[in-house]
């Protein structure tokens, strides 16, 4: 089968379009002939090595987190899937490679594709719908009538959180160029600060939640708007000890992150807020009730472009600009 390969790590690295055999179907897998993938920051942060101290990939490796397709065979124990079923997935951490025109994923972390989604729309979904249920609902157990705060409203996490927010009860405050202010507000924003013109932190007080998806001086603002016994939770770093336990690191490793967040928990207990660090995982179940969702209606997919298979490296350049409004997604077949 072709895929695009990962030779070695480095900053603006191309993947090479390679011939590899077909993976091997466990047990507890399903194959599924991928027709679509999803292109993720966290993609690109994986080929520039941002992540090497904590998901130790083998180069070459298959990149690529997000894929809708259909089951092709499934492994002896399987029980929820049989071929032909149309599925869509974020494969775990170390199982992951949907640049490709196939992949063997663990049952858990498969969903059935949501009926009312076409494959493109299918794909951009599982990473970032995942990540918002998971900051959402799981850590911040957000209730109706709270206040959350959604950084960068027009990008993949951000338009899926604001509509998951909205369909909890929340109200709903997030950032956005003046260009984007439209399309937040039709996802469901109360509140739309246009970053260029506006300090959020300046304009919006007595904030529950925040989701932080941005930079360390986001991340430090982020607290001034939170009330106190708010929930300050990032997606985009620093880890902190509890991911660092829950990853199983060596000693060292935890030993560094603890070091790394240190600051911004010592600042978010002095607040009187609490900071929690999240990298999303594979949870099937999850992305089961994410289906349910999507076909009532309740969150619509936001896709930006979609690229060729192809042009897979041109997919990941143009996500690298920042300006991709909602998801890119990769047409395989």
């Amino acid at each position: 089968m072709k895929a695009f390969v990962v030779d070695k790590y480095g900053k603006k690295g191309t993947l090479r379009l390679a011939e590899v055999p077909e993976p091997d179907l466990q047990d507890n897998d399903v194959l599924v002939a991928i027709h679509a993938a999803g292109v993720n920051l966290l993609d690109i942060k994986i080929r520039d090595g941002e992540f090497k101290p904590i998901l130790p990939y083998r180069a070459p490796f298959i990149l690529g987190h997000d894929v809708a397709g259909i089951v092709v065979r499934v492994g002896s124990k399987v029980r929820r899937f049989k071929p032909g079923d149309e599925v869509y997935a974020r494969p775990r951490d170390g199982r992951v490679g949907t640049f490709a025109q196939s992949i063997a994923m663990n049952e858990a972390d498969v969903a059935l594709k949501p009926k009312n989604l076409s494959m493109e729309e299918a794909a951009s979904v599982p990473l970032v719908g995942l990540t918002a249920w998971q900051v959402l609902v799981e850590k911040a157990n957000l209730k109706k009538g709270q206040k959350v705060f959604i950084q960068a409203g027009s990008g993949g996490v951000g338009t899926f959180a604001i509509q998951l927010a909205k369909h909890l009860g929340a109200t709903v405050a997030t950032t956005a160029s003046a260009a984007s202010t439209d399309l937040a507000k039709s996802l469901g924003a109360d509140i739309v600060v246009d970053y260029k013109k506006d300090d959020f932190e300046k304009v919006l007080q007595g904030y529950d939640v925040v989701l932080n998806s941005q930079d360390a001086k986001t991340l430090e603002k982020s607290l001034h708007v939170l009330k106190p016994g708010g929930r300050l939770i990032s997606i985009s770093g620093p880890p902190d000890p509890e991911f660092a336990s829950e990853k199983g690191l060596n000693v060292v490793l935890k030993l560094v992150l603890r070091l790394l967040s240190h600051g911004i928990r010592r600042r978010a207990k002095r607040a009187g807020v609490g900071y929690s660090f999240l990298f999303m995982r594979a949870q099937g179940d999850q992305l089961g009730k994410i289906t349910s969702l999507m076909e009532s209606g309740v969150i619509r997919p936001v896709v930006d472009r979609i690229f060729p298979f192809e042009q897979t490296n041109e997919a990941l350049a143009y996500v690298e600009t920042g300006r991709a409004k909602g998801k890119v997604v990769i047409k395989v077949r």
